[in-house]
């Protein structure tokens, strides 16, 4: 057993004091079920802190940094964090299962983690450990905890958080915050806890077919370089929360944009490559590109599955949805189909400018744009009975919005105020805004 897995089969031994959160969790006095809950973690927390640099326990828990500064500072991170959510679980409301399936997700996902890494050099078959390893951790420890605290859980809501976390957790330590257990710990409990409080219903065919769609889109996107590590996480976490809390038409739409947005990238790469317009990584979309784009989408499918608890028609949200993606689809056929042809104007004076201009349009890129709008428009009147060729016109027209406040956003704030990212965003938002308005005006329903 190598060190790294030696370390994280030890770090899994500690997360099982969350099992003690279940059984105190009924204790009348809630100060009492606190300090019981937490205790165990607060004395591994101090003695790691206070454990010589010279001794076996030392060796075993410290990472490369710990020896550096002498400290346990990973191993009293993790118990601090695991003692803090543990606080959310007993006083705040936050369900058991929830905060004991967190904990164990993380310990045994990076357990299994590490283990790939031993046997493989491939960072696909790494991650893929790690998320398998976490998935069935998270699902057992969600299990196990409330057969102590009741009531039962249903499997589906199990598979459903489960993965959610995974994914979350692996993505964060690939791309944000590589091994820093506790933001991770913490952002995975609570994205879990909002999770579980959203009123849906999952069937059985729903969370499996999420579960298969979405790993074997995000592998594609990861073999054909479509789309980096992170990128492929990112795209497959939001393909799973499109499908369990919208449906398989949200899901086409979300799709439509990653595999066709995905090719365009890679189309004519070389070309791009001569004309200073091509993305970094030979195209392949990094987690920054794929929430920049989608991140609006995910606000609206979320808005969507809790429309009756915030008094707003679902379909506001799914016309914002619709419109946010098709502005996404729209904005990146627009500049990587369109940044091919020459004489681009800037969008805010007509002049002609060079290649890769920020706010520069073609006409070829306009048109291409608002065919990609209407791919996605295509996409809801056909897999969406109450969506009328109004409604899909709605969803053009907030593509072309979107589309068009990318590229004047571009040609007057970018590179000063905000990045390209942070224009796409922009960009989704004002389609967004522009397709639940248009459903809201004109009565549009779903």
């Amino acid at each position: 057993m190598t060190g790294p897995v030696r370390r994280a089969a030890a770090f899994f031994v500690v997360s099982l004091f969350a099992f003690v959160v279940p059984f105190v969790d009924g204790v009348d006095e809630p100060a009492v079920a606190t300090v019981l809950a937490i205790g165990p973690f607060l004395l591994i927390a101090a003695g790691a802190l206070a454990l010589d640099a010279d001794t076996v326990l030392f060796e075993l828990f410290a990472r490369p940094g710990d020896r550096r500064d002498g400290t346990l500072y990973g191993l009293a991170g993790f118990a601090l964090a695991a003692a803090g959510t543990a606080v959310l679980a007993i006083e705040f409301g936050m369900p058991v299962p929830i905060y004991v399936g967190t904990v164990l997700l993380l310990s045994v996902g990076n357990l299994v983690g590490q283990a790939s890494r031993h046997s493989t050099s491939d960072p696909f078959l790494a991650t893929a450990g790690f998320v398998g390893g976490g998935f069935l951790a998270g699902s057992c420890a969600q299990f196990l905890a409330a057969g102590v605290t009741g009531p039962s859980v249903q499997y589906q809501t199990v598979a459903f958080l489960a993965a959610s976390g995974s994914l979350l957790a692996a993505l964060l330590r690939e791309a944000l915050f590589k091994r820093d257990d506790v933001l991770v710990l913490v952002s995975v409990a609570l994205l879990l806890w909002f999770l579980g409080a959203l009123p849906v219903e999952i069937s059985t065919v729903r969370i499996a077919v999420a579960l298969v769609v979405t790993v074997v889109l995000g592998y594609a996107s990861f073999a054909l370089d479509t789309a980096s590590l992170p990128g492929m996480l990112t795209g497959v976490l939001l393909g799973l929360l499109t499908i369990v809390l919208g449906s398989y038409g949200w899901f086409a739409m979300l799709i439509a944009f990653f595999g066709i947005g995905g090719l365009a990238s890679k189309y004519r790469y070389d070309r791009k490559l001569d004309r200073g317009i091509a993305e970094e990584n030979e195209g392949a979309r990094g987690t920054g590109n794929v929430l920049a784009n989608s991140l609006v989408a995910l606000f609206a499918v979320v808005g969507a599955a809790a429309s009756q608890q915030l008094g707003v028609s679902e379909a506001v949200f799914f016309f914002a949805f619709a419109g946010a993606v098709g502005a996404a689809l729209a904005d990146t056929l627009s500049s990587e189909i369109g940044g091919l042809f020459d004489n681009p104007r800037l969008i805010t004076t007509l002049q002609v400018v060079e290649p890769g201009t920020d706010g520069a349009v073609t006409w070829q890129g306009e048109a291409v744009g608002v065919c990609g709008a209407a791919i996605v428009a295509g996409i809801a009147l056909v897999t969406f009975e109450a969506v009328d060729p109004l409604g899909a016109s709605a969803v053009v027209a907030a593509g072309i919005v979107g589309m068009t406040v990318d590229s004047l956003l571009g040609a007057t704030i970018e590179g000063w105020l905000c990045g390209n990212q942070g224009v796409n965003f922009l960009a989704t938002l004002s389609a967004a805004i522009a397709g639940a308005t248009i459903a809201a005006t004109a009565g549009l329903t779903l």
